[in-house]
């Protein structure tokens, strides 16, 4: 038996399944009508209580996020060329606590000391003076300080010219051009501008010509590239490029030291937990006695670290407390 075929333009539907079909179409175009209808006539709004509302960053704080420490390494006790070693140091200290460390470097003491205080640090190298300046100010504590190969803690202030200079003593560059290394640095700013008012002389006014190199490596480069006729130096920077590069510090010459300080420390923020201190602080004084710490601290050019004292750094205190002497009016 021949079917007969619906016939359209452009496509064949069997009769049967045609009249099935005819079948449902109502049925569709009530659903259709239907939903045209919801969209003529929606539902009424429901109120939003902005009273309710929680802010973005109380969600976010929900959520699970992985704890970090934040390390500051721009304040070091070696070169900036040695950032090798801290940055193997920061590696080391993730592996042994099983923690992310996220270093930051800003360059400056103070911006160092204020991360601190807002607690957006939580451990970081920095000078001595600015040790004592956030410990007076805001509370900073000491964690660990490092101990030179000669099993010293303490360092010095070098007053640095180049070798040729004439000059024999800090009296010799009055008049002079001269490098800082930072507004907080104890041996490159605070112990020159002390060795001056000893001399009963403004540091404001001693030289002709001051810049700030922020970096102990850099005021040593100004010399050798004779932007100025001296600089204070630290000591232990000093003294490991003297090991390292003698080609750079052969073109330089010691012409005075100054007496010792307490060494530049590892500090922590006031408000750190207890528990975080503790691991932190076992890592660094154990760190001699692993093969790879022992390494890093080779490579340093430090022999251990120990737990620090406040008491020795009262000589840089003091000083501190009388650079607001006005010279001549004691």
């Amino acid at each position: 038996m021949t079917q007969t075929l619906f016939t359209t333009k452009s496509w064949f539907l069997p009769v049967p399944a045609f009249k099935r079909l005819r079948h449902i179409i109502p049925g569709l175009l009530l659903c259709l009508t239907s939903l045209l209808g919801a969209c003529d006539n929606p539902p009424e709004a429901t109120p939003v209580d902005m009273t309710q509302r929680v802010p973005t960053a109380e969600l976010q704080a929900k959520e699970s996020v992985e704890e970090f420490i934040h390390f500051g390494l721009g304040a070091m006790i070696t070169p900036k060329e040695g950032v090798t070693y801290y940055r193997r140091l920061v590696g080391y200290l993730e592996d042994q606590l099983g923690l992310p460390i996220h270093v930051i470097d800003k360059g400056s003491y103070q911006e160092f000391n204020s991360l601190l205080k807002k607690g957006e640090l939580d451990i970081a190298f920095v000078c001595s003076g600015s040790y004592v300046n956030g410990h007076d100010q805001f509370g900073l504590k000491l964690l660990v300080v490092p101990v030179a190969p000669s099993g010293e803690k303490v360092y010095y202030s070098y007053l640095v010219v180049p070798a040729n200079s004439e000059a024999t003593s800090m009296a010799d560059l009055k008049g002079k051009r001269f490098a800082y290394t930072d507004p907080m640095s104890n041996t490159g700013k605070l112990c020159p501008d002390h060795q001056i008012r000893l001399m009963n002389e403004d540091p404001e006014t001693f030289f002709s010509e001051t810049i700030y190199t922020y970096a102990h490596d850099r005021s040593l480069d100004a010399i050798i590239e004779d932007l100025v006729d001296g600089a204070a130096i630290d000591s232990l920077i000093y003294d490991y490029l003297a090991q390292t590069r003698p080609e750079v510090t052969s073109k330089t010459k010691i012409i005075a030291r100054s007496d010792p300080f307490g060494i530049p420390p590892v500090v922590i923020r006031p408000d750190l937990p207890p528990k975080l201190r503790e691991r932190l602080q076992q890592e660094f004084l154990q760190m001699h006695e692993n093969p790879q710490g022992a390494e890093i601290l080779k490579g340093m050019m430090l022999k251990r670290f120990v737990e620090g004292n406040d008491a020795d750094y009262e000589s840089v205190r003091q000083m501190r407390k009388n650079a607001s002497i006005i010279p001549g009016k004691e």
